[in-house]
């Protein structure tokens, strides 16, 4: 008689899935550190066409997953979707390290790199999902301590790859230290690969169903085709500022008008949740605009304004590039979370956590506080540049934001979204979040700086005029959240009547019950 091997434990499975996504988040995040500065500083774009082509290509990014979500769902399988959409990646980024000074062939690259986040990005979501299903008093806190672990990868390549980039350009020449930086990117995605084969096996009993089947070529072949041509479309669209606008709204529209549709033909049991779902997606869309600004208006002001030098006391410390500044976000995330997922789980046992929305409001409070220390960085500035620990503060209340907001919109989807919509509604979620970071680029540009103008005295108030309106605009979001807290906790108790018909204590959207 054939003996069965051991169940695996979630924590195992769990580890799996977090280890290929801290390296793909090596690669993005590498790769987003540099590319705006690449655009302006080795290919010559003006400051506006740099943050609107990087929005539309992070646009682009976070719209895939729609369409990624669906054929893990239901085409190849969720692992092996994942799968191959780390292997685009890593041929993406391997792209990029190719030496040259073609606008197109950077579209090209851009263009690989969408497809492959598209086929990984919901699916590694939807397999933590999977793992605990069933499991809601873990939900919450496993998508946060997720969130904190795909985090180190973002920190390590964005301190990294700006020093190899400066490193090479210093001891070589020739500008290959931007293409050497995106290498480490692409080198990243084949060391998560190699973990992912080791420890595959961890995975064998989580998936959706095509993953159980054979694999069958002809659908392979046309998910490979379909990408081939996806690639050149992101390139177009990338070309053509008219074009990505036109593309970047239908989304949402798009997007928007399958929700409403789900809603009205959805169960009347599962209508409340869908419902909440879509609440909290557009209070994400705005979210995403204060975010955008990281790698644009910020990743700018770092540059031509921040005082590269750390100091204390008036004692040096170190010196940072400009794009390292970056690196606070998850630094700051990868700190907060664990101890947000510890406040989350004690109040829950004690029947005291607050809900999804409330923690919204509480992150768009966040987001503003962080825009109002940017916009005080004047204050802090010598001969235009401010102290570096404008910086860090102003990165530690958006982090803290971010982790309320964003960090819990996947559990948002995974709680309250029915099993059958999981993967596609994941994606919808991303394709949402892409919408509003293009709208970021267009906010970001409203600090776009002319090329004749260079004096740090006269960048940082354009700057911090920016920064400051961002600080009143999330004040607003913050009243807006407050005012829907009725609504949400009206949803929440029939999504919960219609889920329990036998009773039990009444969760809070996101609690820990």
């Amino acid at each position: 008689m054939a003996t069965q091997n051991p169940p695996v434990s979630q924590n195992r499975s769990f580890s799996t899935v977090f280890l290929i996504e801290m390296w793909e988040r090596f690669g993005y995040y590498g790769m987003q550190a540099l590319i705006v500065y690449y655009m302006v500083q080795r290919l010559g774009f003006a400051d506006d066409k740099a943050n609107l082509v990087w929005s539309a290509a992070a646009a682009l990014i976070y719209v895939a997953p729609a369409i990624g979500g669906w054929v893990g769902d239901k085409v190849l399988g969720t692992r092996r979707t994942m799968l191959l959409g780390a292997i685009i990646l890593s041929v993406g980024y391997a792209l990029m390290a190719v030496p040259g000074e073609s606008i197109w062939f950077l579209y090209c690259s851009l263009g690989v790199i969408v497809v492959g986040n598209g086929l990984f990005k919901p699916n590694a979501g939807n397999l933590v999902r999977k793992i605990y299903e069933g499991d809601d008093s873990k939900i919450d806190s496993a998508f946060t301590i997720y969130y904190m672990a795909v985090n180190i990868g973002s920190t390590i390549s964005m301190l990294l790859t700006p020093w190899i980039k400066d490193y090479v350009n210093q001891k070589y020449g020739h500008e290959l230290g931007w293409h050497a930086a995106f290498a480490v990117c692409s080198f990243g995605l084949l060391l998560g690969l190699a973990n992912y084969l080791v420890m595959r096996q961890t995975l064998n009993h989580v998936g959706s169903a095509p993953d159980e089947e054979p694999m069958h070529s002809g659908k392979l072949a046309a998910v490979l085709g379909i990408g081939v041509l996806t690639i050149f479309g992101a390139a177009f669209i990338l070309g053509h500022e008219s074009v990505a606008r036109v593309f970047v709204y239908l989304a949402g529209a798009v997007v928007l008008g399958i929700f409403f549709h789900l809603i009205r033909t959805s169960h009347r049991s599962e209508r409340a949740g869908l419902i909440a779902a879509l609440v909290l997606t557009v209070q994400t869309v705005f979210f995403f605009v204060f975010y955008q600004q990281m790698s644009t208006s910020l990743n700018l002001f770092a540059l031509r304004n921040v005082n590269p030098s750390f100091d204390v006391f008036g004692f040096h410390l170190w010196d940072w590039s400009p794009a390292q500044f970056q690196s606070f976000n998850p630094i700051w995330i990868f700190i907060l979370s664990p101890i947000l997922a510890v406040l989350y789980n004690t109040a829950g046992r004690s029947g005291k956590d607050i809900s999804i929305a409330t923690k919204f409001a509480l992150g768009f409070a966040a987001v503003a506080l962080g825009f109002f220390i940017y916009s005080w960085a004047n204050h802090f500035a010598v001969n235009g540049k401010a102290s570096s620990w404008v910086m860090v503060w102003g990165y530690g209340a958006s982090s803290l934001g971010e982790l309320l907001v964003s960090g819990l919109g996947l559990a948002m989807i995974a709680r309250y979204v029915p099993e059958r919509m999981g993967g596609f509604m994941m994606g919808a979620y991303f394709v949402a979040s892409g919408v509003s970071q293009y709208l970021g680029g267009i906010v970001a540009n409203f600090a776009s700086i002319p090329s004749n103008i260079t004096d740090p005295l006269q960048t940082m108030p354009i700057y911090t005029s920016l920064f400051s309106k961002l600080g009143y605009a999330g004040i607003a979001c913050t009243l807006i959240a407050l005012a829907v807290l009725p609504l949400m906790k009206k949803l929440s108790a029939q999504h919960h009547e219609h889920n329990h018909p036998t009773g039990g204590p009444l969760p809070t959207i996101g609690s820990e019950q």
